[in-house]
């Protein structure tokens, strides 16, 4: 039987001929990445471990994006640590204030993840580089700890879910749509410990933005990793991002799959998911009139420039409505520096929003828009459990860019043909 795009990275990186799904494996590791939270739980296992170097300083990197610009005196003191300790490493690829963004928009822009790399994060949403063609997954701290010391980590290798995608996408409608329609379909736990792997002629309908998108929330269905078949749009993306050589695994003919899932991306609608789960996937013709205090356009599922060029587009020469704040986190420093070169920054705060630097703010309910008690937001963000974004009795709405900014026009869940 045939490997499927997952099975055959893993082998490769194993240095075996061929792995099977539920076999355990020690597989090489081509970067380790932490962040301001995770990192200093990490620094101390490593330290217990009795190291006196990381196994390749080019190979590890910590982003200072949850609680930075930090927020309160243990933040500055997370911070400190982390970049103490890539300090004294010698520590390559370490993201601090002024260099920084969201780490999962950073990394692919810094060309620091390829096609076929394998990829460990100290963060859930490291499944995001699947949209490259790479094997990554969240891993814990300590795994990311021994990592950092061995550059190796233990796998079971994941059976897989084959998502055959057609068609193309209508106007206003974007990949966090998609993903959040196949959550809708298949559920937080529909994945679970499984690869969501993507592929078909409806990928040249998808940018990479969308497939960055698309890749991060993998992880909302339960699944191992997302990831997508190597085609132009990631080759050129790559070429354009990083000086590594990629290396493109394609599935099997043979490959086994536990489920082939068909996808018309021309009948995906524009999609918001209720409280308090990214399954509970709704569209316009079920959504009533719910009134909102807050938008919050960014993170590292819909902070890009694609992102924001498409928000723009909606609020450009409108205002926020009365009553309603409206946050845009553009993910990096360089997405930020574009966004203002093209104007867009100008039409969010004429409009009345605000702008921040990047970090990923209030998504994990840290700081740059906390919700009160009883209030409503939506959130281009990839969770909206309880309490995820302040007050346990506040609501989270998850949504495109283009919903999002929609919605901050009219204050309340709106369709983007509701504006324009």
């Amino acid at each position: 039987m045939g490997m499927t795009m997952t099975q055959k990275i893993l082998a490769s990186h194993a240095g075996l001929e061929s792995v099977k799904s539920g076999q355990l494996i020690l597989v090489n590791l081509d970067l380790v990445l932490g962040n301001d939270i995770t990192s200093p739980v990490a620094i101390r296992e490593f330290n217990k471990l009795g190291k006196d170097c990381v196994f390749d300083k080019d190979k590890v990197t910590m982003v200072m994006d949850h609680f930075a610009p930090n927020k309160d005196i243990k933040a500055a003191e997370q911070c400190k640590m982390c970049r103490e300790f890539c300090d004294e490493k010698e520590v390559t690829n370490f993201y601090d204030v002024g260099q920084m963004g969201i780490e999962h928009a950073l990394l692919p822009e810094k060309g620091l993840v390829v096609a076929g790399d394998t990829v460990i994060g100290a963060d859930s949403h490291t499944c995001t580089y699947g949209a490259l063609g790479a094997f990554s997954t969240g891993v814990g701290s300590t795994d990311m700890a021994c990592g950092m010391a061995i550059g190796k980590a233990w796998f079971k290798v994941p059976s897989a879910i084959k998502f055959v995608l057609k068609g193309k996408l209508n106007k206003y409608v974007s990949g966090k749509d998609v993903i959040l329609h196949i959550i809708g379909k298949i559920g937080v736990d529909g994945a679970l410990y499984r690869s969501m792997e993507f592929t078909g002629e409806g990928l040249a309908s998808l940018s990479m933005s969308d497939r960055l998108c698309i890749a991060n929330m993998a992880i909302e269905a339960g699944a191992k990793n997302g990831i997508f078949e190597v085609d132009d749009i990631t080759l050129d993306y790559i070429k354009e991002h990083s000086i590594k050589e990629p290396k493109i695994f394609k599935a099997d003919d043979d490959a086994e799959y536990d489920e082939v899932i068909e996808i018309n991306l021309s009948e995906i609608k524009s999609t918001v998911a209720f409280p308090h789960l990214p399954e509970n996937a709704k569209t316009f013709d079920e959504i009533g009139d719910i009134k909102i205090n807050q938008v919050v356009i960014g993170s590292c599922t819909n902070g890009r420039l694609e992102d924001l060029i498409a928000s723009a587009e909606i609020m450009k020469g409108k205002k926020v409505a009365k009553g309603v704040r409206a946050i845009i986190i553009p993910a990096t420093q360089e997405i930020y520096l574009k966004a203002m070169e093209m104007g867009l920054l100008k039409i969010f705060i004429e409009a009345g929003a605000v702008v921040s630097t990047p970090t990923c703010g209030p998504c994990l309910g840290g700081h740059m828009g906390i919700l009160a008690k009883g209030e409503r937001a939506v959130a281009t963000t990839n969770r909206n459990f309880v309490g995820r974004m302040g007050h346990p009795e506040s609501e989270v709405y998850l949504a495109s860019p283009e919903v999002a900014a929609a919605s901050a026009i009219t204050g309340k869940i709106s369709s983007p043909e509701e504006v324009m």
